[in-house]
C-alpha cells in the first residue's frame, strides 16, 4: 500500500536536511544532499535539483508522490509562502525561485525563514508542543529568530518580524549588516568574534573554550556576550510575554559555561511581575526542525 506523506526541505548555506513525514508527524524517510550554493545545472541553481532527485527517489521508494511539499531557507520569504523575496550574501538565485514549478506539482509549494519553519517544527511535534505563544532564538554564525502569538506564526506586514538578531541592544554601537546600530547579532553571532576579540579569537568555541580554562579577557569578553543575550531575551519577553523562548542553535551548545551565566545575568535584567520569569527552554528536533516545520507548512 502506497505510504502517504508529506516533504520537508531546509536548505542551509552548505547543507540540505530532508525529511518525509506523515501527517501525524512520523518520520519516514530522510536525507541529506549538499547546497552547492552558486552551482547551476541548467541554469536551475543546484540545490533544487538536488532536492527533486531526493523526492523522485521517495517516490520510488514510498510507492507515491509527496502529497505536499514545504521549504525552508534563510531570508526573508512573501508573506503568502509563495516565495522567497529577499536574501543577502548567498543563494542569491532563490529569490522569486518557483519551486512548485520546477518540482512540476499541482499544489503551492510554501517557501519559509528557516528559523520560521524550526519555529513550526517545534511548536508541532517538538518541546513547544501544545504552547500557543512562544518566541525563538536560534544562536549560531548569526542570530535568527521567529514567534507565534495565539497559535500563529507571526510573519509581519512584509515577513521580517521575528528576526530578533538585529533588534538594537546599544544605540552607540557600530551598523548592524542592515544599518541598524548596536544589534544583538553583532553581541553574539560567530561571524564577529574576531572583531570583538580584536583579533585574538577566531570562533565562540575558542573564546568559550579560553573562558572555562580562567583566561581574564576571555572571561571578560563572555560575561559581556551573555549579558547582552540575557538583554535580548529579557526585550523579546517585555514585548512578546511568550510562554516561553526557545533558545538554540549551535552556540547553545556551549553548556553550563552559557546556561549558568545567562540564568544569573536574567535574574538582573529581567522583569517578573509577581515573581513571573520566562521560560528558556531549549530545542527537541535539533537540525531538524527547519525541515519539520516546512513539511508542516505543507499539510496545512
Amino acid at each position: 500500500m502506497a505510504q502517504r506523506y508529506y516533504a520537508g526541505f531546509d536548505i542551509g548555506g552548505t547543507r540540505i536536511k530532508a525529511i518525509a513525514v506523515t501527517p501525524e508527524g512520523q518520520r519516514v524517510a530522510e536525507a541529506f544532499a549538499p547546497t552547492r550554493d552558486g552551482d547551476f545545472e541548467d541554469g536551475v541553481p543546484a540545490y533544487a535539483w538536488e532536492a527533486r532527485e531526493i523526492l523522485r527517489r521517495w517516490e520510488s521508494e514510498l510507492d507515491s508522490p509527496a502529497d505536499g511539499v514545504g521549504i525552508a531557507a534563510p531570508g526573508v520569504a512573501a508573506k503568502d509562502d509563495s516565495r522567497m523575496i529577499f536574501m543577502v550574501g548567498r543563494m542569491q538565485d532563490v529569490v522569486n525561485f518557483d519551486f512548485a514549478r520546477f518540482f512540476a506539482t499541482p499544489k503551492m509549494v510554501p517557501v519559509l525563514n528557516d528559523a520560521h519553519a524550526a519555529l513550526l517544527g517545534e511548536a508541532w511535534i517538538g518541546v513547544a508542543a501544545g504552547m500557543v505563544d512562544i518566541a525563538l532564538l536560534t544562536l549560531g554564525t548569526g542570530v535568527g529568530g521567529a514567534m507565534m502569538l495565539d497559535g500563529q506564526l507571526v510573519k509581519g506586514a512584509y515577513g521580517r518580524a521575528g528576526h530578533f538578531g538585529h533588534s538594537c541592544i546599544d544605540i552607540d554601537g557600530r551598523p548592524g549588516i542592515f544599518g541598524t546600530p548596536g544589534v544583538l547579532e553583532d553581541f553574539i553571532g560567530n561571524f564577529r568574534v574576531a572583531e570583538r576579540s580584536g583579533g585574538r579569537f577566531t570562533d565562540t568555541r575558542s573564546l568559550v573554550d579560553a573562558a572555562a580554562a580562567g583566561d581574564a579577557e576571555a572571561n571578560a569578553l563572555w560575561n559581556r556576550t551573555i549579558r547582552a543575550l540575557a538583554c535580548g531575551i529579557a526585550t523579546i519577553a517585555n514585548i512578546l510575554d511568550p510562554e516561553a523562548i526557545i533558545v538554540g542553535g549551535g552556540i547553545a551548545e556551549a553548556g553550563p559555561i552559557l546556561w549558568e551565566r545567562l540564568d544569573a545575568e536574567l535574574d538582573i535584567v529581567e522583569w517578573r511581575p509577581n515573581g513571573h520569569r520566562v521560560k528558556i527552554i531549549r530545542p527537541a528536533l535539533g537540525d531538524w526542525a527547519g525541515a519539520y516545520g516546512a513539511a508542516r507548512r505543507a499539510i496545512r
